[in-house]
């Protein structure tokens, strides 16, 4: 269920808004009159969705690439890249 708290709120209980983002773990909408207008998220919050954005992303291209037909390598051949990258460090 989201968290709504008026903009006022940010203001006036910020402690309170922070504690729900991160004992929650969850996003809270600020409304300015009655409208919705802004989130506030803790930052692990944001950089998880973040991530996720990236990873869509990448698997969108995969996605596409695969559908044109193109080939990808194996996943013996991208370990032993991995691998390889690794053991130059």
């Amino acid at each position: 269920m989201p968290i709504i708290k008026s903009i006022s709120s940010l203001r006036n209980r910020t402690r309170e808004i922070a504690t729900i983002c991160h004992e929650q773990d969850e996003p809270v909408y600020l409304t300015t009159n009655g409208e919705g207008d802004l989130v506030v998220m803790s930052i692990e919050h944001y950089e998880r969705l973040k991530a996720q954005i990236d990873l869509f992303e990448k698997l969108g291209v995969a996605q596409a690439q695969s559908a044109a037909g193109k080939k990808g390598i194996t996943h013996n051949q991208m370990m032993t890249k991995l691998r390889r990258r690794i053991n130059a460090r």
